[in-house]
């Protein structure tokens, strides 16, 4: 309790928890077990949260902002330009985007729910201790950002040949955040550095500085044809719809 509202750069050396500690184990297991809980619920349940999720995301942000104002380090190291943040406006635009709902929906399942289980196997918050507003935050958010996807995924039927989805939204999104990182020495999308302890940060360490952004888009695109196929798998309609289609 000590430490619930104080930030990362006000913490004791030695607060946080490891990757693949029982802290970080049994956060995971509680998310999951949430998600579970909520894919359960009836279909007016699942349909009210799929209205509620995006809003809810928006508030948080906002409460998040302000509780960073209030402890004087809110800057732009903490604007919404992470994949995961992002998951703000595709969301709301997967609900209430009309024309564009189909393409934003897209982005939610191929984008934002394989970076969000990243973001959930290698935590880049575990600096701060369990019970602490941040550490607490980035667990609810992220679990929220697992769900949502999973909530509208009855409705949406993987398909490879909109790839071009993804790779128009990456080619509008990461031009843009490469230049504000670069500019203001930032690291969103995680395009200057890789987070310690993930797999992005064994692929600098084998490809060097140099080729770390090029090995980073490849490991990407192995993302997005790894959901598509994983999807293709699960999906006995998809898979039924493309072999009629040969």
């Amino acid at each position: 309790m000590n430490y619930f509202w104080t930030h990362q750069y006000e913490l004791p050396p030695g607060s946080g928890y490891a990757h693949g500690s029982a802290a970080h184990l049994l956060s995971i297991a509680l998310v999951a077990a949430a998600v579970v809980a909520c894919l359960c619920r009836t279909a007016g349940v699942r349909k009210r949260m799929v209205r509620i999720i995006p809003l809810l995301l928006l508030v948080m942000e906002i409460f998040k902002d302000l509780y960073l104002v209030r402890t004087g380090y809110f800057g732009v190291g903490y604007l919404p330009l992470h994949l995961c943040s992002m998951g703000i406006p595709v969301f709301l635009l997967a609900v209430y985007g009309g024309r564009a709902r189909a393409f934003f929906t897209e982005i939610a399942m191929i984008l934002i729910l394989p970076g969000s289980i990243f973001a959930i196997l290698f935590p880049d918050w575990n600096m701060y201790p369990v019970w602490n507003f941040m550490n607490l935050y980035s667990w609810v958010w992220h679990g929220l950002l697992v769900l949502f996807p999973l909530l509208i995924r009855s409705g949406w039927k993987s398909d490879i040949r909109n790839l071009w989805k993804p790779l128009t939204f990456l080619a509008a999104v990461v031009p843009p955040v490469y230049l504000f990182d670069r500019r203001y020495d930032c690291n969103y999308l995680f395009i200057n550095w890789p987070p310690e302890g993930t797999p992005l940060e064994w692929l600098a360490g084998f490809m060097g500085v140099p080729g770390y952004l090029a090995g980073y888009a490849v490991l990407a695109l192995a993302v997005i044809a790894a959901a598509y196929f994983i999807y293709y798998l699960i999906d006995p309609a998809g898979r039924n719809r493309s072999q009629g289609n040969e």
